[in-house]
């Protein structure tokens, strides 16, 4: 399916659009270890400086191309994952056979939120798609960054960032795109239909030792037309002072693993024999005393394969003197107990609450369950999570850095892919326009010719969707007082009815005599709400045991809406608290067969976030925070204020992220 170029005639931008793709208590395996090859560090030199200066708000109404054209975009991505060969193997820390899904008793609701210092409004679909006049694509789903410090909140999604006071959550600069903050051209220009690269999956960290922000995110390199080169690179802002309002320097690490541009060789395929570029995905983000470390999965770009996790690890002390060059040093193909790490999530700390085990140690958290394709699990169960540390970390203060990575298998309580999240019934005036075939346009009868040519009339039978639950990989990680915390979404029985909740897992790492990682998970739990899902979860910790997780609320009667839980080191978890309750159901453009194809994967999330910055608690969670009819959506036959709903959404999504701030 494509949008016709009948529609862009129609909103006055003359572009025809290509083909529509969217952007653990006793150890049971033993511990693995390795060091970082001395030529995996690189220098990478500075590309220069960038601040926060948003350009103007683009107009309301369709343009075309909405979606972006050519290359392998998120969707495609996406679709390519859950196709691709699962290695199956032969049991061994797996299940021999799907592990049940464990019953959980539901929560309670908090009747008052008395902890609550702030909630607002994050950035939304309107603010992504309208940011740099405009020439932005439609985008989902938002992929949440947050981190705060020094007075400041820096919040991102797919693909703008914006920050705020953490005093008061008011905004402190208005909303910039990321292709124009880390330097590149506009995603699209508008004008000359020139096609921008591709930047995705945001991540933010401050770094309260030298009082440094840090944004980072996947770049993927692209011809004028979207196709993509191959070329893909790890991006860094790191602000030059404690305020991120002022100067950003940047640094394009070379990503695609190819042996070209300094990377090493991976062995990606374009096709699963012919060589080609590697991409890194979901990019994540910690530190310990000595490193700022983003872990990525690693994946063919064209081709069917999945690699390993891999880490990029970065020396704290060089980031905040901003200076000419940075060194990298590239902790390649992880793996734990035989099989390819995914998803290893490195910790946050607050200030001085670091490992100094072996020279400085960085740990990090993984599950082994997903949907085999990248772990080889072939049940989409387990009851064990993995356990890792980066160890020698001081060296990377060094002109040679000797990283050590080791790794482990610990037993834990059962996690289980969980399934896609119902919602309340409501408005879905996007889908009710695909289904019209009655209402006047200047193309004919039926709003849905707005997006499409007559010989591409859709079905006109879309439904209210079931947005995703991810599957069961780590969320947020978070170290503090000696205790490494992390969650993951998993499905649940609760009170008879299948539905996705939350695992929590608090783990007991230390590094032995030999170097290598032990531990145990010395509590854990579930989250569970019925007639409702509980979807990506992030979790935090202050420094005085109290903390807090966040993630989305919905189902038989919720809309999608802000929630969370307060928690203590000692496992005492409390009610479920709504700080932003959904107004409507999501109607964006991934719910929709007639635009991603049968069945429609609805994307949601793809992670939330939380973090401390050591007197309060922030969290930010995707929601929906607008509703509308038909009739608002699609107020007059001239498509004059088309899709806006009196300006709480666009066209094509109505997706919103809720910030709220906590007490300690």
């Amino acid at each position: 399916m494509k949008f016709s170029s009948q529609a862009a005639r129609r909103t006055g931008v003359g572009l025809a659009t290509g083909a529509l793709l969217i952007a653990a208590l006793t150890t049971t395996a033993p511990a693995s270890g390795a060091i970082a090859a001395a030529d995996s560090t690189r220098a990478i030199p500075s590309a220069g400086t960038t601040s926060i200066r948003p350009g103007p708000t683009g107009p309301d109404g369709l343009r075309q191309p909405e979606l972006r054209p050519q290359g392998r975009t998120e969707e495609q991505r996406v679709a390519a994952q859950f196709n691709r060969p699962r290695p199956e193997f032969k049991h061994g820390p797996f299940p021999k056979r799907p592990l049940d899904v464990p019953r959980v008793k539901s929560s309670a609701v908090a009747v008052s939120n008395p902890d609550v210092l702030a909630s607002v409004n994050g950035l939304t679909h309107r603010d992504q798609r309208l940011a740099n006049g405009g020439n932005q694509f439609s985008l989902e789903p938002p992929d949440q960054a947050l981190c705060v410090g020094n007075g400041y909140t820096v919040e991102a999604t797919n693909s703008v960032l914006r920050v705020r006071s953490s005093a008061t959550a008011a905004a402190l600069t208005g909303v910039q795109d990321l292709n124009t903050f880390f330097g590149y051209p506009a995603a699209i220009d508008r004008t000359t239909g020139v096609i921008g690269p591709q930047v995705i999956d945001p991540v933010c960290l401050y770094e309260p030792d030298h009082q440094r922000f840090v944004v980072a995110l996947t770049t993927l390199g692209s011809l004028p037309d979207g196709s993509f080169t191959g070329k893909n690179t790890i991006d860094l802002a790191v602000s030059n002072t404690g305020n991120p309002t002022g100067a950003w320097t940047i640094y394009h690490v070379p990503a695609q693993n190819d042996g070209t541009d300094g990377t090493p060789d991976h062995g990606c395929t374009l096709d699963g024999v012919e060589p080609g570029p590697c991409f890194q995905d979901y990019p994540h983000i910690g530190a310990d005393a000595n490193g700022v470390y983003v872990s990525t999965n690693e994946y063919d770009l064209f081709g069917p394969s999945y690699n390993a996790a891999q880490i990029f690890a970065f020396p704290k002390t060089q980031l905040a003197a901003h200076p000419s060059a940075i060194d990298v040093t590239l902790v390649e193909n992880l793996h734990v107990a035989g099989t390819p790490g995914f998803t290893v999530w490195p910790a946050t700390s607050p200030a001085g609450e670091y490992s100094h085990e072996r020279n400085g140690t960085e740990y990090l958290l993984s599950t082994i369950a997903g949907d085999g394709s990248e772990t080889g699990n072939p049940t989409g169960t387990a009851r064990k999570i993995g356990i890792w540390g980066i160890t020698n970390t001081a060296s990377l203060n060094t002109a040679t850095p000797a990283l050590g990575i080791t790794s482990r298998l610990v037993n834990s309580q059962t996690y289980v892919v969980p399934p896609t999240a119902d919602q309340k019934t409501g408005d879905i005036p996007l889908g009710e326009c695909i289904n019209d075939t009655t209402l006047p346009t200047p193309f004919g009868p039926g709003c849905w010719q707005v997006f499409f040519e007559p010989a591409d009339e859709p079905a006109h039978d879309e439904v209210e969707s079931h947005p995703d639950s991810l599957d069961s990989r780590m969320q947020q990680t978070w170290y503090v007082n000696g205790t490494l915390w992390g969650s993951s979404g998993t499905a649940v029985r609760v009170n008879g009815e299948l539905k996705a909740g939350v695992a929590w897992f608090a783990v007991s790492p230390k590094i032995n005599g030999a170097g290598k990682i032990q531990g145990t998970v010395k509590r854990q739990g579930y989250l569970a709400l019925a007639n409702n899902n509980l979807t990506m979860p992030a979790i935090t910790f202050t420094r005085s045991g109290r903390g807090a997780i966040a993630f989305t609320v919905l189902g038989e009667n919720r809309f999608p809406s802000a929630g969370y839980v307060r928690i203590t080191e000692n496992g005492s978890v409390g009610p479920i608290h709504i700080a932003a309750a959904g107004l409507g159901p999501h109607d964006g453009f991934t719910a929709y067969k007639a635009f991603v194809g049968d069945p429609p994967r609805t994307r949601w999330g793809d992670y939330g976030a939380a973090v401390s910055d050591g007197t309060s608690i922030w969290l930010a969670s995707e929601y929906i925070g607008q509703t509308c009819t038909l009739a608002q959506y699609f107020p007059s036959p001239t498509l004059e204020n088309f899709g806006s709903c009196g300006g709480t959404r666009t066209s094509l999504g109505n997706w919103y992220t809720r910030l709220t701030k906590l007490s300690q």
